[in-house]
């Protein structure tokens, strides 16, 4: 039978590609602890930590002993593609796996490998290399200099919150600036 995989990534996902994309603004030579990179988002620090402990076992984090210890990006942002954050949590396994229904079925074939000659088999294995191409197609770089366009503040007030960073203190992130469709948008309101 075809076994349709939950397509929902778990919220560790969410989570790493955000602390990376955090991590990203950081100065350099700086790691940040797990209470910190959890206190910015009110995450639960034990569960962030099994993602952060993943992310140092995909190479794409640092872990930092000692006082000033933590973690920080351990590439360039440049080198850092989503799908290597999404594997790193989520694994290898692809999203649709066929377990020979069709051989199961009226004039089925026990011994043909459906997975290789099943049309939806096929169709939904083209599929899921595609959503793999596109998110190996974009960088944690990429992400980041769009965040930067879209809302220029946003690297200085993570830094910023970092520095000053309190439990109880959420960070502040400015408003994306008014574009022209936002501005015409309001004024039709």
């Amino acid at each position: 039978m075809c076994n349709i995989q939950n397509m929902q990534m778990s919220e560790g996902v969410e989570w790493a590609l955000h602390t990376c994309l955090n991590l990203s603004w950081v100065p350099e030579g700086e790691a940040k602890t797990t209470a910190q990179v959890a206190a910015f988002y009110d995450l639960p620090p034990a569960y962030l930590n099994k993602q952060l402990q993943a992310l140092v076992r995909a190479g794409i984090l640092t872990s930092v002993s000692g006082p000033r210890g933590g973690f920080r990006l351990a590439r360039e942002p440049d080198d850092v593609s989503l799908l290597d954050v999404v594997v790193a949590i989520e694994g290898r396994t692809e999203a649709f796996a066929c377990a020979n229904l069709l051989a199961e079925g009226p004039g089925g074939d026990p011994s043909v490998d459906y997975a290789v000659t099943c049309i939806l088999s096929q169709a939904m294995s083209r599929a899921d290399l595609a959503w793999r191409r596109e998110l190996a197609s974009r960088t944690l770089g990429d992400i980041r200099r769009d965040v930067e366009q879209a809302y220029p503040g946003t690297p200085e007030a993570t830094r910023d919150w970092f520095a000053n960073a309190r439990p109880a203190r959420r960070p502040t992130i400015p408003e994306r600036p008014a574009t022209e469709n936002t501005i015409q948008n309001t004024e039709r309101s």
